[in-house]
């Protein structure tokens, strides 16, 4: 397929024949510092960017969004796409399977896991997407004309397998996850700063107070009102209706929003700005349950994408969204070689925003998460887990020390007492002092309440995540056969109902 640059026909080749299909839809300004014409390197081979495919989605919890797929030819002919994955990009290619293995492929529940061409793969989202908009040339012909389903299934090795249910049959993509450094863009690329401060996009009044609001963001979906704190939906585009909800004041982060600082994130230091900030806690199951509050601010790179840095009651952190789906293994998961340990199963909502978000922030939408940690050496590497029923997100990263982000930020003149969060129940304070018969309270205290633990079975697991998730079957493979605690959100990451396309 093929678009007119100046009237927008859609123009369709079938071997020697040439036919008009209509008019493509208005391209929405996604402000990518991706265009026509960008050309890399990739592996060694060069390619160029000759279309695009701007597509809309809702998923089953009736959320809506959007997303750009490029059109890649390398130098040698070979074809790719080049889409969004959770603020990051994804370099996928044509996968092959035959006909018999596609229409194998089990419509199931997202969250479970299924064998696909001989490999296993979980099931991270489904949805009903549409094409919006094209622009130059498309490898292969979508449908434009209604509806589509498009599921998401990934995997341990880090890949992700796009399956699109067309009329006339199923396709499938295979990808992973690249950063744009990594492919030596050039041309037209435009690498930006986050920093640099400029206004690139079009401004709009808040549909609360009607103060100016301009987004900054390439990937903007929700941004929030400085002056009366209205959050506002943009992920239809500026000029669509906006729809919007207004918030009560809440904490000021300790971070400013716009700062930008040196911080070490998947391994790999950058220049890191706080573009969005969020107040989370657990949802608790009984009025009188005790409830866990923490907090994230939200970091961008312009070429490698989005991180949290986490503050919580536990100590700080700092994770990032991953492309595949660890296994499953006794008392946790296998993730690239290592075993991480379950922690905490808890339920979380977003209370408080600032700022702008790649993915639509509705109110008080409640996650499931599930927090994993694995000891190396002095680090502690962390995994989390985070569902809302239409899609699984799993976020990785590391724990660190309240002073390095001090330092990473330039706040080392700000009290220590607001920013440390090193909890030590066995250091040097004065539960270390107490008397025996104190401790022996305590110990007692404990023992009965690990009784009742190891009594309890996993019913609770299976009536709050379903039999066929993640939580209860890593719940029966525990010897003890009971499910994990509350007291999560410590280790962050928010379902970004960002989807890989």
């Amino acid at each position: 397929m093929a678009v007119c640059s100046f009237c927008r026909s859609t123009l369709v080749r079938d071997g020697e024949t040439l036919r008009r299909t209509g008019r493509s839809g208005v391209l929405f300004d996604d402000h990518s510092p991706l265009k026509l014409g960008t050309q890399g390197r990739w592996q060694g081979e060069g390619f160029a960017l000759i279309g695009r495919i701007q597509l809309s989605y809702q998923d089953p919890d009736g959320q809506a969004g959007r997303w750009t797929e490029w059109q890649v030819v390398f130098d040698n002919g070979r074809t790719a796409t080049l889409s969004e994955d959770n603020g990051g990009h994804v370099l996928s290619f044509p996968f092959e399977l035959d006909a018999k293995q596609l229409a194998a492929i089990p419509d199931t529940l997202v969250g479970t896991d299924r064998h696909i061409g001989g490999r296993r793969w979980t099931l991270s989202s489904r949805l009903q997407a549409s094409v919006h908009a094209l622009e130059g040339e498309v490898l292969h012909a979508p449908q434009v004309s209604g509806p589509f389903t498009v599921s998401e299934w990934r995997n341990g090795d880090g890949e992700v397998l796009s399956i699109e249910d067309m009329p006339t049959g199923r396709r499938a993509d295979l990808g992973r996850a690249v950063q744009l450094d990594d492919l030596r863009l050039g041309g037209s690329f435009d690498p930006g700063e986050a920093s640099s401060g400029k206004v690139k996009s079009q401004a709009l009044a808040c549909p609360n107070c009607g103060a100016a609001l301009t987004p900054r963001l390439d990937q903007a979906r929700t941004i929030v009102c400085d002056s009366c704190r209205t959050v506002i939906d943009i992920s239809r585009g500026v000029g669509a209706d906006l729809s919007y909800y207004q918030q009560s004041n809440a904490l000021e982060p300790l971070i400013p929003l716009g700062l930008v600082g040196q911080l070490t994130v998947g391994g790999k230091l950058g220049k890191w700005q706080v573009v969005g900030y969020q107040e989370r806690c657990e949802k608790a199951d009984s009025p009188e349950a005790t409830q866990v509050f923490w907090r994230e601010y939200l970091l961008y790179h312009r070429s490698r994408g989005f991180a949290f840095l986490v503050d919580a009651a536990d100590g700080w952190s700092v994770v990032a969204p991953i492309t595949g789906a660890p296994s499953v293994a006794a008392n946790g998961v296998k993730w690239q070689g290592r075993h991480y340990t379950l922690k905490y199963i808890y339920r979380g909502v977003t209370t408080h925003v600032l700022g702008e978000f790649y993915w639509p922030v509705q109110r008080d939408q409640i996650t499931r998460n599930a927090d994993y940690a694995c000891r190396e050496g002095e680090k502690t590497l962390l995994l989390n887990r985070e569902s809302t029923g239409a899609e699984v997100v799993w976020s990785a990263g590391e724990a660190i020390d309240h002073d390095v982000v001090m330092k990473a930020f330039g706040l080392t003149g700000q009290p220590v007492a607001a920013f440390k969060r090193d909890v030590k129940p066995m250091g040097d304070g004065v539960l270390w002092g107490l008397p025996t018969s104190v401790w022996l309270a305590i110990l007692f205290v404990l023992v009965v309440l690990m009784l009742l633990m190891c009594s309890n079975d996993c019913a609770d697991v299976r009536e709050r995540y379903g039999d066929q998730s993640l939580e209860y079957r890593q719940c029966i493979s525990r010897p003890s056969g009971r499910g994990g605690g509350s007291g999560g959100g410590s280790y962050g990451g928010y379902s970004s109902g960002g989807f890989h396309k």
